[in-house]
């Protein structure tokens, strides 16, 4: 008989692979949602913990992908990507951003950002190198970093510092040992917006220190208040670093896996050698349903302003609570101070926050205790129509001020 506990990898747990008894965070909050429909099954479940747009993708890729699905030269592999992907893509920088791109050299396509920023250390990381990631975040690349025995150095992101990393504070000979800066903008959790004059720093930074700049942006488009921006703009950007784009969140196309990198032509190369032997590519018809929609900046627009409105209900409603709420710089994310206990009931964390809200009132959220105690409410929250949405966003403040919360 196998012993399969010998074939584990260390990088997975190895003979311990399977045995753990921690509960993690998400799972905790499966199980609160469990608990409270039990104990109160007549509770409709409020969930402003979803990371994922909650409407179809536009009408006009739809149709393209039912014209395109049909075609035969659709049906083979597509390997790095068609052309007419690439080309959609440097329109989308363009228009959008007003940066210039050689489709042939400077864009690649992908099945989402997440296999690329998994991809990424394979093309990049030797054993013992050093990547920056900043968190609150999403930790893809730290942890494929660490399985091919890399170093991460966690960069936090502070309230103070408006939730941009403080390249001051790294130990410069850290930085010299490090390969890549894994950064977000517009920011999940936070919200926040880079500003020129930080891109124009930590390309210096990079610069100096021989590190590629990672900017995943799969919210670039959902902005408020100020213009759309790609580190790609700033001045020695396109030596130093590579842009994430994303279909997903733009025009809610999570579950179709297209999206593409772009900048530094040496890095756009290196990570496609890598993509070239794990994957060949995205369906065609897919690509080229994507490029019906990439450059049209009404498609995009209208889908913000769907966020931009829910947004600004929620402040309200979270302001009238007792929360520190404020509009963010984008993406369709508050991520705002959780409250330190609700009657005589003391939180410890933001994780026993939510899972108090959960079990107790049916409102869903995602906690956040890295760098302090947060809650993220996710403007994503299902509802029948848009007419319907005040009746969900008027459960919540119902529900908030019976919950008697505390801050």
């Amino acid at each position: 008989m196998m012993n399969a506990e010998k074939l584990f990898a260390d990088r997975i747990g190895g003979e311990q692979f399977g045995k753990s008894t921690a509960i993690y965070k998400f799972e905790k909050i499966k199980r609160a949602k469990a608990k409270a429909r039990e104990l109160h099954p007549e509770l409709e479940i409020i969930d402003f913990g979803v990371g994922e747009p909650d409407q179809m993708a536009p009408a006009p890729i739809r149709e393209a992908l039912k014209a395109e699905v049909d075609k035969p030269e659709n049906r083979g592999y597509s390997d790095n990507g068609i052309p007419e992907f690439k080309t959609a893509a440097a329109d989308y920088m363009k228009s959008f951003f007003d940066v210039e791109l050689d489709p042939s050299t400077e864009i690649n396509h992908s099945i989402g950002t997440k296999p690329s920023l998994a991809m990424l250390p394979l093309a990049f990381v030797n054993p013992g190198d050093v990547i920056f990631q900043t968190v609150p975040g999403y930790p893809v690349m730290a942890t494929h970093t660490q399985y091919l025995g890399g170093e991460v150095v966690d960069i936090p992101l502070l309230e103070e510092n408006a939730f941009l990393p403080d390249l001051g504070k790294i130990d410069p000979v850290l930085a010299d040992r490090c390969k890549l800066f894994y950064i977000n903008y517009p920011n999940n959790p936070t919200g926040a917006v880079a500003t020129d004059a930080f891109y124009d720093e930590l390309i210096a930074f990079a610069q100096k220190h021989n590190i590629l700049i990672i900017q995943d942006a799969p919210y670039a488009t959902l902005v408020y208040g100020e213009n759309r921006k790609s580190i790609l703009q700033r001045p020695g950007a396109k030596e130093c670093a590579l842009e994430l784009h994303s279909m997903s969140k733009a025009y809610n196309m999570t579950g179709w896996r297209i999206a593409f990198f772009c900048g530094a032509s040496w890095a756009v190369d290196a990570l496609a050698n890598i993509k070239d032997n794990c994957d060949s590519g995205q369906f065609k018809a897919i690509q080229h349903a994507a490029c019906a929609g990439i450059a049209n900046a009404s498609l995009a627009e209208g889908i913000r302003d769907h966020y931009k409105t829910r947004l600004l209900r929620m402040v309200d409603i979270l302001k009238t609570a007792g929360f520190d709420a404020k509009m963010p710089g984008g993406t369709f994310y508050l991520y705002v101070k959780a409250p330190k206990g609700a009657g005589d009931i003391t939180f410890a964390n933001a994780e026993e926050a939510s899972l108090y809200l959960i079990e107790n009132f049916g409102i869903s959220t995602v906690p956040w205790d890295n760098t302090g105690p947060f809650v993220r409410f996710g403007a994503v929250f299902e509802s029948a129509s848009d007419a319907d949405d005040e009746r969900v966003l008027g459960e919540l403040a119902t529900r908030l001020a019976k919950a008697n919360l505390k801050f």
